[in-house]
Order: C-alpha cells, then sequence, then structure tokens
C-alpha cells in the first residue's frame, strides 16, 4: 500500500507540471500586445479563481484616478496658457481695443499681418492663434490686431484684440490671440482689423 502511494504522489506532479507548462506555452503563443493581468491561483482561503470583486474595484478606481489626473493636467495647461497670452496683453489692452476701434474700414496694416492656428493639443483645449506682425512701414510702429475666431459658416463666435508696441523697421513679432468659447467646435482665426500707429 505504502508504494502505491509513493508512486501516486510523484504523477501528480508531473501532472501539475505539464498542466502548468501547457498554460504558459498557450498564453505566449497568442498575438496580443500591451498589458496584460495575471490571474492569481486560488489560496486556501478563497476557494476560486481568477481576478476578484475587489481587484477590479481596485483597478476601476485606478482608471479613474489616471482620467481624473489627466482632465485636472489639462486643465491646468489651458488656465497656464490662458494667463501666459492674457500678460502678454493686458498692459496694453485698453491701447489696442482703442486703436483697432479708430480704423478706417480694416485698418491701415492689414498686409502686415497673418494668424494661423494653434493646435488645441499646444493650447490646453483653447482656440488659439498665433499672430504675425511685421512692420513693413520703414520705421519704428505700433500695431493693434483684431483676431476673430469664425466657425464653418463664417460666423464670428468671439474676438481677441492683440498688439504690439515700438516694433523696429523690418521686426517681426507673434503675440498669441485667444478663445474659450465653443471650444467642441472648430474654429478659425482670421485678421478682422490691423491698424498701424
Amino acid at each position: 500500500m505504502r508504494s502505491i502511494r509513493l508512486f501516486a504522489l510523484p504523477l501528480a506532479l508531473v501532472g501539475a507540471v505539464t498542466l502548468v507548462s501547457a498554460c504558459s506555452s498557450s498564453s505566449t503563443s497568442n498575438n496580443f500586445s500591451g498589458t496584460t493581468l495575471s490571474t492569481p491561483t486560488p489560496g486556501p482561503a478563497t476557494g476560486a479563481s481568477g481576478v476578484g470583486p475587489s481587484s477590479l474595484a481596485s483597478l476601476a478606481s485606478a482608471g479613474a484616478a489616471a482620467a481624473a489626473s489627466a482632465s485636472a493636467a489639462n486643465e491646468a495647461r489651458a488656465s497656464a496658457f490662458a494667463s501666459s497670452a492674457a500678460a502678454q496683453s493686458t498692459a496694453n489692452a485698453a491701447l489696442y481695443r482703442a486703436e483697432v476701434a479708430k480704423a478706417s474700414g480694416r485698418g491701415n496694416a492689414v498686409a502686415e499681418v497673418s494668424a494661423a492656428g494653434i493646435p488645441k493639443t499646444q493650447t490646453g483645449g483653447l482656440h488659439g492663434a498665433l499672430v504675425t506682425i511685421t512692420n513693413r512701414s520703414g520705421s519704428t510702429a505700433s500695431y493693434a490686431v483684431q483676431i476673430d475666431f469664425v466657425d464653418s459658416a463664417g460666423h464670428v463666435v468671439d474676438t481677441d484684440v492683440v498688439g504690439t508696441r515700438d516694433l523696429a523697421a523690418g521686426a517681426t513679432t507673434t503675440p498669441v490671440a485667444f478663445s474659450t468659447k465653443d471650444i467642441s467646435l472648430t474654429l478659425s482665426p482670421v485678421v478682422a482689423k490691423a491698424q498701424r500707429f
């Protein structure tokens, strides 16, 4: 009787090793890439295998925390971008608005100004425009520029005014105009007015 028990035990171990080998070789033959989860074997107290409810809740909680962190980082970038752009023009904003208001038609400097949209990934989700002002007047001059943000139908959704003071002849500067309205839409920046003064 004793020899049968000793013989049965090694066979059981060989069977378990074969089963583990078969499982591990089948798991490496799949074509999945990325992160995989290992499935714990049952412990003496659980009596079940696989990922339990507490593990799933932990994974869900970690995913929610990561999403919240990404959202907070995006909001922080948007806020920092808006603050930076606003700080550029705050001191002279009233002056630029007054000069744009004086412009006849589209102003005397439209040919010296252009605007290009900035990808939302660089502005924290805001609509932004890099305004390029090149002084072609032959002497030092200041500029005020009105940028309209228009939707696909050509409707003006928002407006910002930027500018520069004492730009040397032949020099170029690039202030940033931005809008926080209708962030979900695609808006294009348009130079509405440009006034040299």
